[in-house]
Protein backbone atom coordinates (compact mmCIF):
# COMPACT_ATOMS: atom_id res chain seq x y z
CA UNK A 1 0.00 0.00 0.00
CA UNK A 2 1.77 3.24 -0.87
CA UNK A 3 2.23 5.93 1.45
CA UNK A 4 0.34 9.20 1.86
CA UNK A 5 1.79 11.94 0.55
CA UNK A 6 2.29 14.83 3.46
CA UNK A 7 0.02 17.77 3.09
CA UNK A 8 2.10 20.80 1.84
CA UNK A 9 0.86 23.86 3.54
CA UNK A 10 0.84 27.10 1.68
CA UNK A 11 3.23 29.97 2.64
CA UNK A 12 1.85 32.23 4.58
CA UNK A 13 2.70 34.77 1.90
CA UNK A 14 0.36 32.74 -0.26
CA UNK A 15 -2.56 32.57 1.38
CA UNK A 16 -2.61 36.36 2.32
CA UNK A 17 -2.56 37.10 -1.40
CA UNK A 18 -5.80 34.49 -1.91
CA UNK A 19 -7.02 36.00 1.08
CA UNK A 20 -7.11 39.80 -0.96
CA UNK A 21 -8.01 38.17 -3.99
CA UNK A 22 -10.96 37.17 -2.31
CA UNK A 23 -11.80 39.80 -0.29
CA UNK A 24 -11.18 42.10 -2.95
CA UNK A 25 -13.61 40.09 -5.67
CA UNK A 26 -16.42 40.41 -2.18
CA UNK A 27 -15.67 43.91 -2.15
CA UNK A 28 -16.41 44.50 -5.98
CA UNK A 29 -19.39 42.46 -5.65
CA UNK A 30 -21.05 44.43 -2.57
CA UNK A 31 -19.96 47.86 -4.85
CA UNK A 32 -21.96 46.48 -7.58
CA UNK A 33 -24.95 45.57 -5.32
CA UNK A 34 -24.77 49.31 -4.02
CA UNK A 35 -24.74 50.56 -7.24
CA UNK A 36 -27.95 49.09 -8.63
CA UNK A 37 -31.29 50.27 -7.06
CA UNK A 38 -32.93 48.46 -4.60
CA UNK A 39 -36.43 47.48 -6.70
CA UNK A 40 -33.59 46.04 -9.39
CA UNK A 41 -32.10 43.54 -6.61
CA UNK A 42 -35.35 42.58 -5.54
CA UNK A 43 -36.89 42.11 -8.71
CA UNK A 44 -33.12 40.02 -9.89
CA UNK A 45 -33.68 37.77 -6.41
CA UNK A 46 -37.54 37.41 -7.21
CA UNK A 47 -36.87 36.76 -10.75
CA UNK A 48 -34.40 34.15 -10.58
CA UNK A 49 -36.78 32.42 -7.72
CA UNK A 50 -40.00 32.49 -9.83
CA UNK A 51 -38.31 31.16 -13.03
CA UNK A 52 -37.14 27.88 -10.54
CA UNK A 53 -40.67 27.38 -9.41
CA UNK A 54 -42.34 27.46 -12.76
CA UNK A 55 -39.57 25.61 -14.44
CA UNK A 56 -40.13 22.87 -11.51
CA UNK A 57 -44.11 23.03 -12.12
CA UNK A 58 -43.58 22.83 -15.67
CA UNK A 59 -41.69 19.27 -15.15
CA UNK A 60 -44.40 18.60 -12.66
CA UNK A 61 -47.25 18.71 -15.40
CA UNK A 62 -45.48 17.35 -18.48
CA UNK A 63 -45.18 13.92 -16.26
CA UNK A 64 -48.44 14.20 -15.33
CA UNK A 65 -49.39 14.66 -19.15
CA UNK A 66 -47.18 11.54 -19.81
CA UNK A 67 -48.76 9.33 -17.18
CA UNK A 68 -52.75 10.65 -17.63
CA UNK A 69 -53.66 7.64 -18.07
CA UNK A 70 -52.22 6.35 -14.95
CA UNK A 71 -52.83 9.64 -13.10
CA UNK A 72 -56.78 10.52 -14.03
CA UNK A 73 -58.12 7.19 -12.65
CA UNK A 74 -56.30 7.54 -9.35
CA UNK A 75 -57.48 10.94 -9.26
CA UNK A 76 -61.36 10.03 -9.80
CA UNK A 77 -60.75 7.09 -7.58
CA UNK A 78 -59.71 9.46 -4.67
CA UNK A 79 -62.86 11.96 -5.72
CA UNK A 80 -64.96 8.79 -5.47
CA UNK A 81 -62.83 7.40 -2.19
CA UNK A 82 -63.92 11.39 -0.74
CA UNK A 83 -67.28 10.43 -0.53
CA UNK A 84 -67.56 6.45 -0.16
CA UNK A 85 -65.12 6.41 2.35
CA UNK A 86 -67.82 8.81 5.09
CA UNK A 87 -70.04 5.92 4.33
CA UNK A 88 -68.32 2.82 4.95
CA UNK A 89 -67.04 4.62 8.37
CA UNK A 90 -70.69 4.74 8.78
CA UNK A 91 -71.56 1.25 8.47
CA UNK A 92 -68.48 0.31 10.40
CA UNK A 93 -69.87 2.20 13.75
CA UNK A 94 -73.34 0.47 13.33
CA UNK A 95 -71.64 -2.81 13.81
CA UNK A 96 -71.20 -4.11 9.98
CA UNK A 97 -67.97 -6.05 9.32
CA UNK A 98 -65.63 -3.61 7.71
CA UNK A 99 -65.43 -6.20 4.67
CA UNK A 100 -68.68 -6.48 4.12
CA UNK A 101 -68.87 -2.39 4.65
CA UNK A 102 -66.12 -1.90 1.63
CA UNK A 103 -68.45 -4.96 -0.78
CA UNK A 104 -71.72 -2.64 -0.50
CA UNK A 105 -69.81 0.93 -1.06
CA UNK A 106 -68.39 -0.69 -3.99
CA UNK A 107 -71.81 -2.57 -5.11
CA UNK A 108 -73.46 0.76 -5.00
CA UNK A 109 -70.71 2.57 -7.06
CA UNK A 110 -71.06 0.15 -9.61
CA UNK A 111 -75.00 -0.46 -9.36
CA UNK A 112 -75.52 3.54 -9.78
CA UNK A 113 -72.91 4.36 -12.21
CA UNK A 114 -74.40 0.93 -14.21
CA UNK A 115 -78.24 2.47 -13.54
CA UNK A 116 -77.21 5.73 -15.11
CA UNK A 117 -75.30 4.30 -18.14
CA UNK A 118 -78.34 1.29 -18.94
CA UNK A 119 -81.07 4.30 -18.32
CA UNK A 120 -79.15 6.79 -21.07
CA UNK A 121 -78.82 3.83 -23.36
CA UNK A 122 -82.28 3.01 -23.18
CA UNK A 123 -83.86 6.07 -23.99
CA UNK A 124 -81.24 7.00 -26.52
CA UNK A 125 -82.32 3.11 -28.15
CA UNK A 126 -85.99 4.21 -28.07
CA UNK A 127 -86.02 7.75 -29.31
CA UNK A 128 -82.92 7.40 -31.80
CA UNK A 129 -85.42 7.14 -34.65
CA UNK A 130 -87.64 9.87 -33.77
CA UNK A 131 -84.88 12.02 -33.24
CA UNK A 132 -82.86 11.07 -36.60
CA UNK A 133 -86.45 12.44 -38.65
CA UNK A 134 -87.18 15.14 -36.30
CA UNK A 135 -83.56 16.36 -36.90
CA UNK A 136 -84.17 15.90 -40.84
CA UNK A 137 -87.22 17.85 -41.08
CA UNK A 138 -85.82 20.51 -38.74
CA UNK A 139 -82.49 21.06 -41.56
CA UNK A 140 -85.47 21.12 -44.10
CA UNK A 141 -87.37 23.88 -42.07
CA UNK A 142 -83.87 25.82 -41.44
CA UNK A 143 -83.42 25.52 -45.36
CA UNK A 144 -87.01 26.98 -46.00
CA UNK A 145 -86.28 29.54 -43.68
CA UNK A 146 -83.01 30.48 -44.74
CA UNK A 147 -84.26 30.96 -48.67
CA UNK A 148 -86.97 33.21 -47.55
CA UNK A 149 -87.13 36.54 -46.53
CA UNK A 150 -85.42 38.13 -44.92
CA UNK A 151 -82.37 36.58 -45.89
CA UNK A 152 -83.56 35.56 -49.47
CA UNK A 153 -80.15 32.98 -49.89
CA UNK A 154 -80.69 30.54 -52.96
CA UNK A 155 -80.56 27.08 -52.99
CA UNK A 156 -77.14 27.53 -54.42
CA UNK A 157 -75.29 29.75 -51.78
CA UNK A 158 -76.76 26.96 -49.00
CA UNK A 159 -75.20 24.15 -51.57
CA UNK A 160 -71.83 26.43 -51.47
CA UNK A 161 -72.11 26.59 -47.23
CA UNK A 162 -72.85 22.97 -46.81
CA UNK A 163 -69.65 22.46 -49.57
CA UNK A 164 -67.39 24.63 -47.55
CA UNK A 165 -68.12 23.19 -44.06
CA UNK A 166 -67.59 19.57 -45.28
CA UNK A 167 -63.85 20.68 -47.59
CA UNK A 168 -62.94 22.26 -43.50
CA UNK A 169 -63.81 18.40 -42.06
CA UNK A 170 -62.28 16.73 -44.82
CA UNK A 171 -59.15 18.92 -44.25
CA UNK A 172 -58.86 17.11 -40.94
CA UNK A 173 -59.81 13.88 -42.43
CA UNK A 174 -56.08 12.34 -41.15
CA UNK A 175 -57.13 13.14 -37.79
CA UNK A 176 -60.50 11.39 -38.00
CA UNK A 177 -58.44 8.38 -39.75
CA UNK A 178 -56.17 8.36 -37.14
CA UNK A 179 -58.76 8.68 -34.79
CA UNK A 180 -60.55 5.78 -36.21
CA UNK A 181 -57.36 3.34 -36.40
CA UNK A 182 -57.01 3.78 -33.10
CA UNK A 183 -59.75 3.59 -31.84
CA UNK A 184 -59.46 -0.37 -30.41
CA UNK A 185 -56.10 1.45 -28.58
CA UNK A 186 -58.49 3.91 -27.20
CA UNK A 187 -61.43 1.21 -25.66
CA UNK A 188 -58.34 -0.67 -24.41
CA UNK A 189 -57.40 2.85 -22.66
CA UNK A 190 -60.80 3.13 -21.01
CA UNK A 191 -60.88 -0.15 -20.04
CA UNK A 192 -57.99 -0.22 -18.25
CA UNK A 193 -58.74 3.31 -16.48
CA UNK A 194 -62.20 1.93 -15.54
CA UNK A 195 -60.30 -1.23 -13.75
CA UNK A 196 -57.17 1.08 -12.53
CA UNK A 197 -60.10 3.27 -10.87
CA UNK A 198 -62.34 0.80 -9.36
CA UNK A 199 -58.82 -1.35 -8.35
CA UNK A 200 -57.47 2.07 -6.47
CA UNK A 201 -60.86 2.93 -4.92
CA UNK A 202 -61.08 -0.71 -3.08
CA UNK A 203 -57.59 -0.29 -2.23
CA UNK A 204 -58.11 3.04 -0.64
CA UNK A 205 -61.31 1.22 0.85
CA UNK A 206 -59.64 -1.12 2.77
CA UNK A 207 -56.37 0.71 4.18
CA UNK A 208 -56.41 4.07 3.04
CA UNK A 209 -55.09 5.02 6.27
CA UNK A 210 -51.68 3.07 5.37
CA UNK A 211 -51.42 4.05 2.37
CA UNK A 212 -51.26 7.89 3.97
CA UNK A 213 -49.18 6.97 6.63
CA UNK A 214 -46.57 5.53 4.11
CA UNK A 215 -46.63 9.42 1.69
CA UNK A 216 -46.18 10.92 4.92
CA UNK A 217 -42.99 9.10 5.57
CA UNK A 218 -41.47 10.10 2.89
CA UNK A 219 -41.42 13.59 3.80
CA UNK A 220 -38.67 15.03 6.01
CA UNK A 221 -39.05 13.83 9.53
CA UNK A 222 -38.87 17.88 10.87
CA UNK A 223 -41.90 17.93 8.15
CA UNK A 224 -43.56 15.04 8.26
CA UNK A 225 -46.01 16.66 11.04
CA UNK A 226 -47.02 19.60 8.94
CA UNK A 227 -47.40 17.32 5.71
CA UNK A 228 -49.69 15.00 7.70
CA UNK A 229 -51.87 18.07 9.19
CA UNK A 230 -52.10 19.57 5.86
CA UNK A 231 -53.48 16.09 4.30
CA UNK A 232 -55.94 15.83 6.69
CA UNK A 233 -57.29 19.15 6.22
CA UNK A 234 -57.47 18.96 2.20
CA UNK A 235 -58.80 15.59 2.57
CA UNK A 236 -62.02 16.98 4.69
CA UNK A 237 -62.01 19.55 2.60
CA UNK A 238 -61.74 17.78 -0.80
CA UNK A 239 -65.01 15.32 1.05
CA UNK A 240 -66.95 18.28 1.64
CA UNK A 241 -66.53 19.14 -1.80
CA UNK A 242 -67.44 16.40 -3.27
CA UNK A 243 -70.76 16.19 -1.14
CA UNK A 244 -71.71 19.84 -1.89
CA UNK A 245 -70.65 19.18 -5.65
CA UNK A 246 -73.17 16.39 -5.52
CA UNK A 247 -76.20 18.24 -4.15
CA UNK A 248 -75.24 21.60 -6.48
CA UNK A 249 -75.37 18.93 -9.32
CA UNK A 250 -78.73 17.25 -7.91
CA UNK A 251 -80.13 20.43 -8.26
CA UNK A 252 -79.04 21.43 -12.16
CA UNK A 253 -79.97 18.15 -13.10
CA UNK A 254 -83.96 18.31 -11.49
CA UNK A 255 -84.14 22.04 -12.33
CA UNK A 256 -83.20 21.53 -15.96
CA UNK A 257 -84.74 17.77 -16.47
CA UNK A 258 -88.24 19.16 -14.96
CA UNK A 259 -87.95 22.01 -17.23
CA UNK A 260 -87.55 19.43 -20.37
CA UNK A 261 -89.95 16.70 -19.02
CA UNK A 262 -92.90 19.93 -18.51
CA UNK A 263 -92.05 20.94 -22.17
CA UNK A 264 -93.15 17.71 -23.20
CA UNK A 265 -89.44 16.98 -24.28
CA UNK A 266 -88.42 13.54 -25.36
CA UNK A 267 -84.81 12.48 -23.58
CA UNK A 268 -85.95 13.99 -20.67
CA UNK A 269 -84.37 11.84 -18.19
CA UNK A 270 -80.35 11.30 -20.80
CA UNK A 271 -80.37 15.56 -20.59
CA UNK A 272 -80.81 15.33 -16.84
CA UNK A 273 -78.03 12.67 -16.76
CA UNK A 274 -76.04 14.46 -18.77
CA UNK A 275 -76.55 17.87 -16.78
CA UNK A 276 -75.43 15.98 -13.74
CA UNK A 277 -72.27 14.84 -14.64
CA UNK A 278 -71.75 18.14 -16.26
CA UNK A 279 -72.01 19.54 -13.45
CA UNK A 280 -69.52 18.98 -11.14
CA UNK A 281 -67.59 21.85 -13.39
CA UNK A 282 -68.65 24.55 -11.72
CA UNK A 283 -70.76 27.25 -12.91
CA UNK A 284 -70.30 26.05 -16.88
CA UNK A 285 -71.13 22.83 -16.81
CA UNK A 286 -75.00 22.83 -16.64
CA UNK A 287 -74.90 25.19 -18.94
CA UNK A 288 -72.85 23.49 -21.54
CA UNK A 289 -74.83 20.45 -21.01
CA UNK A 290 -78.37 22.33 -20.88
CA UNK A 291 -77.71 23.83 -24.83
CA UNK A 292 -78.49 19.80 -25.69
CA UNK A 293 -82.25 20.43 -24.04
CA UNK A 294 -82.18 23.43 -25.89
CA UNK A 295 -81.28 21.70 -29.59
CA UNK A 296 -83.81 18.99 -28.84
CA UNK A 297 -86.61 21.82 -28.29
CA UNK A 298 -85.81 23.52 -31.21
CA UNK A 299 -85.92 20.11 -33.19
CA UNK A 300 -89.30 19.04 -31.83
CA UNK A 301 -91.07 21.74 -30.64
CA UNK A 302 -90.03 25.04 -32.33
CA UNK A 303 -88.00 27.85 -32.31
CA UNK A 304 -90.18 29.62 -28.83
CA UNK A 305 -90.09 26.12 -26.94
CA UNK A 306 -86.26 26.09 -27.28
CA UNK A 307 -86.52 29.78 -26.09
CA UNK A 308 -88.49 28.69 -23.21
CA UNK A 309 -85.89 26.09 -22.75
CA UNK A 310 -82.99 28.11 -22.74
CA UNK A 311 -84.40 30.44 -20.30
CA UNK A 312 -84.64 27.54 -17.72
CA UNK A 313 -81.36 26.46 -18.34
CA UNK A 314 -80.05 30.12 -17.63
CA UNK A 315 -82.26 30.29 -14.55
CA UNK A 316 -81.08 27.22 -13.02
CA UNK A 317 -77.27 28.56 -14.62
CA UNK A 318 -77.94 32.07 -12.51
CA UNK A 319 -79.64 30.03 -9.45
CA UNK A 320 -76.08 28.02 -8.95
CA UNK A 321 -73.82 31.40 -9.45
CA UNK A 322 -75.35 33.07 -7.56
CA UNK A 323 -76.70 30.83 -4.63
CA UNK A 324 -75.77 27.60 -4.52
CA UNK A 325 -71.96 28.37 -5.25
CA UNK A 326 -71.30 31.34 -2.92
CA UNK A 327 -73.56 30.14 0.08
CA UNK A 328 -73.59 26.43 -0.35
CA UNK A 329 -70.09 25.90 -2.10
CA UNK A 330 -67.97 28.46 -1.08
CA UNK A 331 -68.87 27.91 2.92
CA UNK A 332 -67.75 24.60 2.27
CA UNK A 333 -64.70 24.59 0.40
CA UNK A 334 -63.76 28.65 0.68
CA UNK A 335 -62.97 29.59 -2.60
CA UNK A 336 -64.43 32.61 -4.11
CA UNK A 337 -66.78 32.01 -7.12
CA UNK A 338 -64.26 34.37 -8.92
CA UNK A 339 -61.31 31.98 -8.12
CA UNK A 340 -63.93 29.10 -9.27
CA UNK A 341 -64.61 30.67 -12.60
CA UNK A 342 -60.39 31.04 -13.14
CA UNK A 343 -59.44 27.70 -12.18
CA UNK A 344 -62.00 26.26 -14.21
CA UNK A 345 -60.98 28.30 -17.04
CA UNK A 346 -57.36 27.62 -16.84
CA UNK A 347 -57.88 24.15 -16.18
CA UNK A 348 -59.51 23.83 -19.47
CA UNK A 349 -56.94 25.58 -20.99
CA UNK A 350 -54.03 23.25 -19.64
CA UNK A 351 -56.36 20.11 -20.13
CA UNK A 352 -59.33 20.66 -21.39
CA UNK A 353 -62.08 18.41 -19.69
CA UNK A 354 -60.20 16.42 -17.33
CA UNK A 355 -58.67 19.78 -16.23
CA UNK A 356 -61.84 21.69 -15.87
CA UNK A 357 -63.31 18.86 -13.64
CA UNK A 358 -60.26 18.41 -11.07
CA UNK A 359 -58.98 22.27 -11.15
CA UNK A 360 -62.01 23.29 -8.13
CA UNK A 361 -61.28 20.45 -6.23
CA UNK A 362 -57.24 20.69 -6.58
CA UNK A 363 -57.54 24.50 -6.05
CA UNK A 364 -59.74 24.25 -2.97
CA UNK A 365 -57.62 21.17 -1.58
CA UNK A 366 -54.30 23.57 -2.39
CA UNK A 367 -55.73 26.53 -0.50
CA UNK A 368 -57.00 24.28 2.49
CA UNK A 369 -53.26 22.74 3.01
CA UNK A 370 -51.68 26.66 2.51
CA UNK A 371 -54.28 27.70 5.28
CA UNK A 372 -53.13 25.16 7.73
CA UNK A 373 -49.19 25.54 7.24
CA UNK A 374 -49.53 28.83 7.05
CA UNK A 375 -51.18 29.37 10.82
CA UNK A 376 -48.57 26.54 12.32
CA UNK A 377 -50.92 25.30 14.77
CA UNK A 378 -49.35 21.88 14.01
CA UNK A 379 -46.27 23.11 16.08
CA UNK A 380 -48.27 22.72 19.61
CA UNK A 381 -50.68 19.78 18.37
CA UNK A 382 -49.46 17.15 16.05
CA UNK A 383 -52.16 14.92 14.54
CA UNK A 384 -53.05 11.30 16.00
CA UNK A 385 -51.87 9.79 13.22
CA UNK A 386 -48.45 10.13 13.30
CA UNK A 387 -48.30 8.63 16.64
CA UNK A 388 -48.40 5.43 14.87
CA UNK A 389 -44.78 4.60 12.59
CA UNK A 390 -45.44 4.32 9.40
CA UNK A 391 -46.34 1.31 6.90
CA UNK A 392 -44.16 0.37 4.04
CA UNK A 393 -46.74 0.93 0.78
CA UNK A 394 -45.50 -2.52 -0.70
CA UNK A 395 -46.23 -4.31 3.06
CA UNK A 396 -48.84 -7.14 2.16
CA UNK A 397 -48.74 -8.69 5.67
CA UNK A 398 -48.95 -6.10 8.54
CA UNK A 399 -45.98 -6.10 10.74
CA UNK A 400 -48.08 -6.81 13.87
CA UNK A 401 -49.78 -10.35 12.52
CA UNK A 402 -46.07 -11.15 11.57
CA UNK A 403 -44.99 -10.46 15.12
CA UNK A 404 -47.82 -12.54 16.63
CA UNK A 405 -46.77 -15.54 14.20
CA UNK A 406 -43.15 -15.19 15.74
CA UNK A 407 -44.53 -15.66 18.68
Amino acid sequence: MPARRPRIARPAAVRARTARQGGASRSEARKIDDSLPRGVLLASAWSWRLLLIGAAIAVLVFVIAQLRLIVVPVLIAVLLSALLVPLKDVLVRVHVPKWLAIVLCMLLTVAVVGGLVYLVGQQLRAEYGTLRDQTAGALESLRTWLTGPPFNLSNRQIDDGIQQITTAVQTDSQVLINGALSVGSTVGHVATGLLLTLFSTLFILIDGEGIWRWVVSVFPRRARLAADGAGRTGWTTLRSFVRVQILVASIDALGIGAGAFALGLPLAAPVAVLVFLGSFIPIVGAVVTGTLAVFIALVYKGFWFALIMLLIVLFVQQLEGHVLQPLIMGTAVKVHPLAVVLVVAAGSLVAGITGALFSVPFAAVLNAMIGYISLESWKSAPPPLMQRSPTALWQVVPAERVRRNRT
